[in-house]
């Protein structure tokens, strides 16, 4: 499965039974990046399926902090 959303990071999450969801979008991100490591570290997915999906994660974190600064 090739990885280029946000969406497929959780459709990849859902696939182990992980939905998250707690109406903070940055919140979010983060809580499925950590989930994304704790998967790796029980050897569910490979370091190629952690660097995609922590790449689209950080890159979509970065872009929410941007939006937000600029509604200061």
């Amino acid at each position: 499965m090739m990885m280029k959303t946000v969406y497929d990071v959780q459709q990849l999450l859902k696939r182990f039974g992980t939905i998250i969801y707690v109406g903070d979008r940055l919140a979010d991100l983060e809580l499925m990046e950590e989930e994304v490591k704790e998967l790796y570290q029980s050897q569910l997915i490979d370091a190629k399926q952690l660097q995609a999906a922590l790449f689209i994660l950080r890159q979509e974190a970065q872009m929410e902090r941007e939006k937000r600064m600029k509604k200061g």
